[in-house]
């Protein structure tokens, strides 16, 4: 049984398709993974930045607000 691959919605054989078209889906596989890698990081980020504004809040509610 050939590769294949689907693209909206339509399955081809990789082994068809031309060299351009293969290079331009594993552009698009290395791309989905740096996007994927970039999503985890921004998820990173934004769980220290909560840690971060939750432990600022600890510390302003022990501090006297200036008059």
């Amino acid at each position: 049984m050939a590769n294949t691959v689907k693209i909206e919605g339509k399955d081809y054989e990789l082994d068809t398709l031309s060299d351009n078209a293969r290079a331009q889906i594993v552009n698009l596989n290395v791309t989905d993974q740096e996007i994927a890698r970039l999503q985890a990081q921004l998820a990173i980020a934004q769980t220290a930045r909560a840690s971060y504004a939750n432990a600022l809040k600890l510390e302003l509610d022990k501090a006297e607000p200036r008059q």
